[in-house]
């Protein structure tokens, strides 16, 4: 085997790599990345986690990236160890299926129709078909289905390069010297392991073996360990996936190397031990690329449902190697997973998550500061201080993150969300200002000894609750998607702008008779114009939800439609909110 073999077979690991890559990745797009979501809302239970966890690491080609995800999954807080183990057991099992793929790249015709399934003829239909509709479609998913087809054609060439490198090796007495070397169990695994780590990408090491096994040097004995070795050795990308994650995410990542480690460890001894005591007739056996890709199959199978059982010990036996307590306080900004930016779906899921906490927050700081109005504590003032500012974290964290979402490709559905959380972000922000705003009015009021007169006490108390329950039915109908709920805050937004300024020509009429002073006016002021600004973010929220759904954003142009037109709609949900958040005009 001289430099240009050398050469080759490096070129053929490289084409080998990027089509795998490409192919993966074109998958993943054509699925409309609805993988990554389903992979942590559906694996509640062992069996589905595996079954999710093999699924996904077939489609995407790497069971490293599936392990990844997962430690993300796990060190924003949006799965737990337990399900993790499950999720991982599955990728160990579900990378194998790449091994079948590769098995095509063998297929051979022995001329005439035969021909037209031969490795040559089946790379070139694919790759003419795959560059056509990469270059000539105007559909993005058809474009993706091009790049499946492209990385499948790269990855075919790419083999045969390797295969036809190596095939000197057959030749080479030192290669079989050497292989005959690897046959000893603890040497086997350890090039195996080794090798993997270095190639960062089990399926790559198992495509190796099947093109050295061309040579016609690949015994059992010699393929058996060195598919153990691989095993162990994918583990590694997976522990650098641990660097900057929370204890639990470290834990997950550890579950790789030690799942594999012991299940690898388990198979050998088993194994070993039958062989010397029984003896197997088949250590001799020619391997091809078939019955590689078969071995390496049976393998993780077995090792998978060794393990299945025994979630519970792995669990535990992370939690030793990692002791430590996971501290229960987690900055918002933890669950914006930088490792899932690669994957939109996901990256928007977790926004999601998080800017739904962020509106609760908000939601819950405005009922609080109404209590205060009511019954004023320190403590009480200081909760809606302390939400206002979490707020203002989730409101850095979340702009920051989905503006580095927008560089990446995305569908039309998941623009719009990403536009949906941005135009929406300020307004629930807003929303605990003005919740802060009214605690120091609370505040202000307790700190003067100042009291509403009867009337005007009872006002508050109205506007408390309709203030109360367009913000309730904003989050409800942010969090819930719910278009038909956020159809009705409008309405109830522009009966509050009306009771606001009955109010404030109530107090008005107040002020005049002497019933109210001028010291509660102000104060009364600030808490209706505070009220009124509330509702009208409310508002904002819930026209950016049905604009983005209607797949623009022109919302004074739809809040003057709604209003010159005045729907039937619009008009029996303001007379139901003017009934039930009644009050009457002060008599002059």
């Amino acid at each position: 085997m001289d430099v240009s073999n050398i050469i080759s077979l490096l070129s053929g690991i490289a084409l080998f790599l990027f089509g795998m890559s490409l192919m993966g990745d074109g998958l993943k797009r054509v699925s409309g990345n609805k993988l990554e979501p389903i992979l942590y809302r559906l694996s509640n239970t062992v069996p589905r986690g595996v079954l999710l966890g093999t699924g996904v690491t077939a489609v995407i080609q790497s069971s490293c990236a599936t392990a990844v995800m997962t430690v993300g999954f796990v060190n924003s807080g949006m799965m737990k160890v337990r399900q993790a183990i499950s999720v991982i057991l599955g990728a160990i099992l579900g990378t194998s299926i790449t091994g079948w793929v590769i098995c095509l790249s063998y297929i051979e015709g022995a001329g005439g129709m035969a021909e037209l399934i031969s490795t040559a003829t089946l790379t070139g239909l694919v790759a003419v078909a795959g560059i056509v509709l990469r270059m000539f479609s105007k559909k993005q998913a058809t474009r993706h289905v091009g790049d499946i087809m492209m990385g499948f054609a790269v990855l075919m060439f790419g083999m045969s390069v390797m295969s036809e490198a190596v095939r000197p090796l057959g030749d080479a007495p030192w290669f079989t010297a050497m292989l005959t070397g690897m046959s000893h169990p603890l040497l086997g695994i350890l090039v195996g392991a080794l090798f993997t780590a270095l190639l960062q990408s089990a399926s790559a090491a198992v495509g190796i073996v099947q093109a050295l096994s061309m040579t016609g040097a690949i015994t059992f004995s010699v393929a058996w360990p060195l598919l153990m070795g691989i095993c162990v050795g994918a583990s590694a990308p997976v522990l650098f996936s641990a660097i900057g994650a929370n204890l639990n995410g470290r834990r997950t990542a550890l579950v790789y190397p030690v799942a594999t480690g012991i299940g690898v460890a388990f198979t050998a001894v088993v194994f070993y031990v039958l062989k010397g005591t029984v003896g197997f007739s088949f250590m001799d056996w020619v391997m091809n690329p078939f019955s590689i890709a078969l071995v390496n199959t049976v393998l993780r199978l077995v090792i998978t449902v060794a393990l299945l059982p025994l979630c519970g010990v792995l669990e535990k036996i992370v939690r030793l190697l990692l002791p430590g307590k996971e501290s229960e306080e987690t900055d918002p900004g933890i669950r914006l997973e930088e490792r899932f930016i690669e994957h939109p779906a996901l990256a928007i899921e977790q926004s999601r998550i998080t800017i739904c906490e962020m509106a609760e927050t908000s939601e819950n700081a405005i009922n609080q500061a109404f209590n205060l109005i009511a019954d004023y504590s320190e403590k009480g003032f200081n909760a809606v201080k302390a939400m206002e500012n979490l707020v203002d974290k989730y409101e850095d964290s979340l702009g920051t993150y989905l503006v580095k979402l927008t560089g990446r490709e995305m569908t039309q559905r998941q623009n719009d969300a990403v536009s949906e959380f941005l135009h929406t972000l300020s307004d629930f922000e807003r929303i605990s200002d003005h919740a802060l705003n009214l605690a120091g009015s609370a505040q202000e009021l307790h700190e003067k000894g100042v009291r509403f007169s009867e009337g005007a006490a009872h006002e508050m108390d109205v506007l408390s609750a309709a203030v109360s329950q367009v913000v309730s039915m904003t989050v409800t109908a942010f969090r819930e998607n719910d278009l038909a709920l956020a159809g009705r805050v409008e309405p109830l937004e522009a009966f509050i702008d009306d009771l606001c300024d009955r109010m404030k020509m109530n107090h008005v009429t107040r002020l005049q008779k002497g019933v109210c002073t001028i010291h509660q006016g102000f104060v009364f002021n600030d808490i209706v114009t505070n009220c009124e600004r509330v509702s009208d973010h409310c508002s904002n929220i819930a026209v950016a939800m049905i604009e983005l759904n209607g797949d623009e954003f022109q919302t004074h142009e739809y809040l003057n439609t709604l209003r010159e037109t005045e729907s039937e709609r619009f008009k029996v949900a303001y007379e139901e909110y003017s009934k039930h958040f009644a009050i009457e005009d002060v008599a002059q």
